[in-house]
């Protein structure tokens, strides 16, 4: 292949390569977080401890695209919180700890339940009602598995009231929440989330891609889908622990050709920061003077989607993407050389299994939207 095919692509960490296999020799001997430690403090600036990973940082990307949802809901996500909050006890089996913070979510339902219902367009209340309702019960089936002690009672219980209290908060979402700049006019963006389903070689893959935060980078990805682009396209790279990237095309093109321009679509670096408005646009973390910041859309969890752009430039990602191959220790949450530099547009939700199969010898077979064709829009 021309090595100029390879150029719009995740920025090489030429470390990765030999780094996978000594990371692997050392997690036998109980010495992969000191090599990660010391990866760390060599290969970013500043005091040792600030390269500590965080200890709260959310790695589950169900709870990760609840956090990323353009709402304000202090009641409903202070429950969801208190749901989430309980994983640290449940790995420790600290059942009494576990069966007080449902006590806790108990008494927020009850006195604030009224409240979460209001707050919802009056089309959805009777809906809203039914939902509260199940949690409710979701709940109490959380207290009865802590009181028995039983670990996978419990997990089913949280995940399904969860995944309600998910559904409640996608109903709060108003109109698009901001402006997309009009020099990227011409763009195709994702004005809400699309779910892809991604056959591979080894198997599926279900991704949930956020237009909310990337809707660029999401609606240059779900056109290409729909478009086609990437059936029967290779993994052109692949790195344990770090990255599975495909998108580059059949031919001389280095990315998607618009048939219509006849030049290649060049969608800018996108990437959104708690707290503000709108996301920042070809600018980098390091641009911006946010060393220590995180986007709304981390690169935080196994299977969390990249745009990959060169070396060169941060707004000449045409195709290419990757899948984060996230290792804890390695490339750890909140400290991972990559957020800040890239942009993030979605999460893997399902396939967890296929993708801990793929390799360099593996691709993309077929990609198709399979939910939210109707948020892309073709330009602005």
């Amino acid at each position: 292949m021309d090595p100029s095919h390879r150029r719009v692509q995740l920025a090489a960490r030429p470390w990765t390569s030999w780094l996978s296999g000594w990371f692997q020799a050392l997690g036998a001997a109980g010495l992969r977080p000191l090599l990660a430690a010391l990866l760390l403090g060599l290969l970013a600036p500043g005091p040792a401890w600030a390269f500590l990973p965080p200890g709260n940082a959310v790695t589950d990307p169900a709870a990760i695209l609840r956090d990323a949802l353009p709402i304000e809901s202090a009641d409903l996500q202070k429950l969801q919180h208190l749901l989430e909050g309980t994983s640290d006890d449940l790995r420790a089996k600290r059942w009494g700890a576990l069966a007080g913070s449902v006590r806790r979510s108990q008494g927020q339902l009850g006195t604030r339940g009224t409240a979460i219902t209001a707050s919802l367009p009056p089309a959805d209340r009777d809906e809203s009602v039914a939902a509260l309702s199940a949690v409710a019960e979701q709940l109490q089936a959380m207290a009865s598995a802590a009181e028995q002690q039983d670990r996978d009672g419990f997990l089913n219980a949280r995940r399904t009231a969860l995944a309600t209290i998910g559904d409640l908060e996608a109903l709060l979402v108003g109109p698009f929440p901001f402006e997309i700049p009009v020099e990227f006019a011409d763009l195709p963006r994702l004005l809400g989330r699309a779910t892809v389903e991604l056959t591979t070689t080894k198997g599926v893959l279900t991704a949930v891609v956020d237009g909310y935060n990337a809707p660029l980078t999401g609606g240059a990805f779900v056109d290409l889908v729909q478009r086609g682009f990437y059936d029967n396209l290779p993994f052109n790279r692949a790195e344990d622990f770090y990255v599975l990237q495909t998108g580059d095309p059949v031919g001389a093109a280095k990315g998607f050709v618009d048939p219509n321009t006849k030049a290649e679509r060049q969608v800018p670096l996108e990437i959104r920061v708690p707290g503000q408005a709108d996301p920042f646009y070809n600018q980098t973390f390091e641009d911006l003077g946010l060393f220590k910041g995180t986007p709304v859309l981390p690169f935080a969890t196994k299977g969390t989607l990249g745009w990959a752009h060169s070396d060169e430039a941060l707004n000449d990602g045409s195709s290419q993407f990757f899948l984060f191959l996230f290792e804890a220790e390695l490339t750890p949450a909140g400290l991972n050389l990559i957020d800040g530099r890239y942009a993030a547009f979605g999460y893997v939700v399902d396939g967890f299994d296929v993708l801990q199969e793929l390799s360099a010898d593996d691709g993309i077979v077929k990609a198709r939207v399979i939910d939210g064709s109707e948020n892309l829009q073709a330009h602005g």
